[in-house]
């Protein structure tokens, strides 16, 4: 298994990006997000994402120069067309609108569309965060995921992310687990995955990875994933006038633009009260929630972002491992465009 430095799986995966055709300043924003998951334990949302996404820039099936535009700017309300531009880019810019309007509003509510895939949603309710606001980030997907009762995917993992000044981060498909686990799983030849993450192809649970990746995924708690996805669908492309679910194209689609959806929600908490308040009183809930004693075959209790942070110190200290289809398969899109891997 690889085990790569930040600096070094950052420079690398910025020579591909580039190589396929990204301007650097966009190649980077990208990199940054991608690197900042591994480096974070979840990566599903990390570089495995790169041969996906030279799949599609070498297609011509994502632009990497267009910077989309404003469709409308009404109050704390924003429109934005992200014209298939790099999703990364998109956000960047739409997280840049979110922040800006909810300083002068006290809340901003931006959504996009015809957007691409944009890595893990906590990297973006962090830009509101690191602004001293609450920053909320919904957004859809290919429709792998059938309705409580049916057997035919609807709607996407349409994850939720919530980021506040304070120690706590919340980072959630509305599935049971995001579709880049099975993915990984897939990529690195591992037979099985656990019961309850996904159906194959003809809605029956499933724990064989091949048909999984070929499959469905399942909810996050039954009826009540399902609602949390349609309620994310609704925020993103229904909200945005954006592409219904039936129109959305995944990473691994051929030939098909992702026409994916955004919703970025920005609060500034300075309107409410001092930040610093607002960051002792989540101080507070936070130490409630851990001092509750742990249930038999638990140590502690832990809360969205503790573990993920524990990682993220470890990864910067010791470096990043790698799986090694993971790295094949980066190691790949690099060959394809002709950029030598580190050390080679």
């Amino acid at each position: 298994m690889p085990v790569i430095s930040a600096p070094e799986l950052t420079r690398f995966t910025e020579e591909i990006l580039v190589a396929a055709g990204v301007p650097p300043h966009k190649a980077a924003i990208t990199t940054a997000s991608l690197v900042a998951s591994n480096l974070r334990g979840v990566d599903s949302h990390g570089i495995q994402l790169v041969p996906f996404y030279v799949d599609k820039l070498m297609a011509g099936q994502m632009d990497p120069h267009t910077d989309g535009r404003v469709i409308s700017e009404t109050g704390a309300c924003l429109v934005f067309d992200g014209q298939n531009g790099i999703g990364q880019w998109i956000a960047e810019t739409c997280c840049g609108h979110a922040v800006r309007i909810a300083g002068k509003q006290g809340m901003a509510l931006v959504v996009a569309r015809e957007s691409n895939h944009f890595g893990a949603a906590a990297w973006w309710a962090q830009k509101m965060r690191a602004a001293g606001q609450i920053g909320i980030v919904f957004c859809n997907a290919s429709p792998i995921v059938p309705p409580w009762q049916a057997k035919q995917g609807r709607v996407g993992t349409n994850p939720i992310s919530m980021s506040v000044p304070g120690p706590w981060l919340l980072d959630m498909a509305t599935t049971t687990v995001a579709a880049g686990r099975v993915f990984k799983a897939f990529l690195n030849r591992q037979p099985e995955i656990p019961a309850g993450w996904a159906f194959n192809s003809e809605g029956v649970p499933t724990t064989d990875t091949a048909e999984a990746y070929q499959g469905m995924l399942m909810p996050l708690g039954g009826y009540k994933g399902s609602g949390l996805g349609m309620m994310v669908e609704i925020l993103c492309s229904v909200l945005s006038g954006g592409a219904m679910p039936d129109d959305v194209s995944g990473i691994r689609s051929p030939g098909k633009a992702a026409r994916v959806s955004q919703a970025y929600i920005a609060i500034e908490v300075a309107r409410f009260m001092p930040v610093e308040e607002f960051t002792a009183r989540m101080e507070k809930l936070v130490n409630l929630i851990k001092t509750a004693a742990p249930a038999p075959g638990y140590d502690e209790v832990l809360v969205a972002g503790d573990p993920e942070w524990r990682t993220e110190a470890e990864r910067r200290q010791h470096g990043i491992s790698l799986a090694e289809g993971n790295w094949e398969a980066l190691c790949k899109a690099a060959a394809r465009v002709n950029v030598a891997p580190p050390g080679a």
